[in-house]
């Protein structure tokens, strides 16, 4: 009996360790902000897509971002945007793109799960399809923390969390990728799907300064 009540307290002080390390956040490490994010990426050449409003950043709860499109040698765009969180406490969350573009008149028509190689690693993102009128555009996006790479929204604010009880962190950032299809047929839908995951494997490996570890 007397092993149970201490195997018991023991747990319990362990619990109150956690979470009073949870109330205490911590200072993500050093990062470069996204405003130094190479314009030029693998023969891409960006540029800004102009500032967002004041009143969308504080809608969104954003500390830093990237607002890009970036242009291929021969003529394609991609838009780029990276939104990065110093903490997903006291309301700043990472809000989904699923929730975002219909509200923006994106009509989303298909949503998967896709691997895409980047050096000796496989990473996750979403792989969604949007429509506004005729007008087709593949987004992939995905959620980026501690060097952990994230497709699902829940999987996402589950590891946040686990990160806030862990470490005290919970910053994180989420990345997304819209490319635009040149008609509505499945060919133009899956050379714009492949155009993105080409700049993804360019871009990915570059994010480690930006988003910290």
């Amino acid at each position: 009996m007397l092993t149970r009540i201490s195997i018991l307290c023991a747990c319990l002080l362990a619990a109150s360790a956690y979470v009073a390390r949870a109330h205490r956040p911590q200072a993500p490490p050093p990062r470069h902000s996204l405003a130094a994010l190479p314009l030029s990426i693998g023969g891409w050449e960006g540029q800004d897509a102009g500032e967002i409003s004041d009143q969308i950043v504080s809608a969104l709860g954003v500390d830093d971002y990237a607002n890009r499109f970036y242009t291929s040698p021969d003529g394609n765009v991609l838009s780029l945007y990276v939104g990065y969180y110093k903490s997903q406490r006291q309301g700043a969350s990472i809000h989904s793109p699923l929730n975002c573009l219909p509200g923006a008149g994106w009509h989303p028509v298909k949503h998967e799960f896709l691997e895409i190689s980047v050096g000796n690693t496989k990473i996750q993102v979403n792989r969604i399809v949007v429509l506004k009128g005729l007008v087709k555009q593949v987004v992939l996006y995905w959620y980026q923390s501690h060097a952990r790479v994230v497709a699902s929204e829940y999987k996402a604010k589950m590891y946040s969390v686990l990160d806030a009880l862990r470490t005290g962190r919970t910053d994180a950032a989420l990345v997304r990728i819209v490319s635009t299809a040149a008609s509505l047929d499945q060919a133009a839908e899956g050379a714009a799907a492949q155009r993105a995951a080409a700049f993804v494997q360019l871009l990915y490996p570059l994010l480690g300064g930006y988003i910290p570890e």
